[in-house]
């Protein structure tokens, strides 16, 4: 990429700045430990900063107010995504080393969210009803204010845009704060969002920072009034706990577990290419990846060889590479993390397939190999935690009782998939899984239209569909007579 550059500045009341300490970090390619370019590493004054911008936006601009505006403003962002869904792809592929094909769905599926959003911003309705002759009460939908947005690095556009949308369709104003892996990426995403004349100024601010005092301010400030995070459930139950002290509004998306149940009359030869590609998508660094597999005793033998040979055959490598169908980790830690993970396995539990760093060229980078696991000690922290990476883990059940027993057995519940020849009964266990998605005969696919979010330790509220913007609206109760006298 030639000379580093300063690519992400913040951007704070419709300018693109450094913060008052000029304190900069560097980006870097997990594929190759290169530095690609430099992010403002934001200090206090500028997380300030970025919040009286947005909330002056909200109370004096006609951004609150004005649905057909942000409708306008949504559908031009969707469109300069679209066009420039190439550059952006392969600028996200460089910084966190997902495949290009897995990065331009990101782009593709973040500009279908912006023209869903779009759409629903001209149709917030509220209701009017006369409670009795003369007497009326009407309830309008407002929205909740500034809110803030706090954004991973896994999926950094489409889970910044499924957040930044709807909070923006329903007329709030927001402050991002962008992962510092992914920080050039977030830049460049809202560097298009920036040339869309008719948003006002500070209606959307961002910064990166490499610590976390930025993020814990967004949670402290009395002035932000609703916090959307993703991430991790440790951190998501921080910021619960601080968040309520102000009696903010939360939405929290956190870890998972999926498990993945295998009855014993399904097919196992479709199923399981599928899965392992369910598995190993963006590494396996994404919470709804296929996690636990739980297959009948019946068919345990045949599975653990078909999901051997998959896994064995998953091409790891650059993301820039066309024949790679797996990148790197997010950095060298998260690699060195999985890799201790098998290493700490021990009987009575068996490691089918190993997962090694890869060697010579690409020796560098953060890569890892895929492994299976079957596990037989329930405790294993292969079952009760986030592995957050390319590890499988396998279980048996005899019963369709004890296979829903064993799905549940989780502080977890986001994502969860059901793979049966028979429908009806893949839908008696779904309805029994305590998990806020449950796939039959599939496992991965969110859509703009559909509500996600998790039960248990996964979180609080729900992204995506026409609920989403409940989590940035707030009801007001108007009432009136028309009596004389009253």
């Amino acid at each position: 990429m030639g000379m580093i550059a300063l690519d992400g500045f913040s951007w704070i009341a419709g300018e693109w700045r450094t913060s008052t300490t000029s304190k900069t970090a560097k980006s870097i390619n997990p594929a190759t430990g290169e530095a690609i370019g430099l992010f403002d590493d934001a200090d206090e004054a500028s997380v300030r900063a970025a919040i009286a911008a947005a909330s002056a936006a909200f109370y004096n601009s006609g951004w609150s107010s004005t649905p057909r505006l942000r409708a306008s403003v949504l559908l031009e962002f969707a469109n300069l995504l679209a066009t420039d869904r190439k550059r952006i792809a392969a600028l996200l592929t460089a910084e966190h080393g997902k495949p290009i094909a897995q990065s331009l769905v990101e782009v593709d599926l973040s500009v279908s969210e912006l023209r869903y959003y779009a759409g629903l911003a001209r149709n917030i309705f509220g209701r009017v009803i006369e409670l009795e002759s003369g007497l009326y009460s009407m309830i309008g939908k407002e929205p909740s204010g500034v809110t803030a947005i706090i954004v991973p690095w896994n999926a950094p556009i489409i889970l910044l845009i499924r957040s930044l949308a709807p909070a923006l369709a329903a007329g709030c104003t927001c402050v991002i704060k962008a992962a510092p892996q992914t920080a050039l990426t977030s830049a460049a995403v809202l560097r298009l969002l920036a040339q869309v004349t008719d948003l006002p100024a500070g209606a959307v601010n961002s910064f990166s920072e490499t610590g976390h005092e930025g993020a814990k301010l967004l949670v402290e400030d009395q002035d932000v009034r609703v916090i959307s995070y993703t991430g991790s459930t440790q951190v998501g139950k921080q910021i619960a706990v601080a968040a309520t002290s102000k009696m903010k509004r939360v939405n929290l998306e956190l870890g998972g577990s999926a498990p993945v149940i295998l009855l014993d009359d399904a097919d196992l030869e479709s199923a399981v290419p599928q899965i392992v590609r369910a598995a190993v998508f963006i590494s396996g660094q994404q919470c709804v990846a296929a996690s636990r597999l739980l297959v009948s005793n019946t068919r345990l033998e045949e599975a653990k060889a078909l999901f051997a040979r998959s896994l064995k055959g998953v091409v790891v490598g650059p993301g820039s590479d066309p024949a790679a169908q797996m990148g790197p980790m997010i950095d060298l830690a998260a690699r060195d993390r999985i890799l201790h993970l098998v290493d700490a396995v021990r009987e009575p539990d068996e490691i089918v397939v190993r997962g090694v760093a890869l060697d010579g060229r690409h020796a560098i980078g953060a890569f890892v190999t895929p492994s299976l696991v079957h596990v037989r000690d329930p405790k294993s922290p292969l079952i009760t935690d986030e592995i957050f990476g390319p590890i499988l883990t396998l279980q048996s059940f005899d019963t369709d009782a004890e296979a829903l027993e064993r799905a549940n057995a989780s502080r977890f519940g986001l994502a969860a998939s059901v793979w049966s020849g028979d429908l009806a009964r893949a839908q008696r266990l779904a309805r029994q899984i305590e998990a806020g998605t449950v796939w039959i005969n599939m496992h991965g696919a969110l859509h703009p239209e559909v509500e996600t979010g998790g039960y248990k330790e996964s979180g609080v509220g729900r992204l995506h569909g026409v609920d989403a913007m409940n989590e940035f609206l707030q009801s007001k109760h108007t009432a009136w007579t028309t009596k004389q006298g009253a």
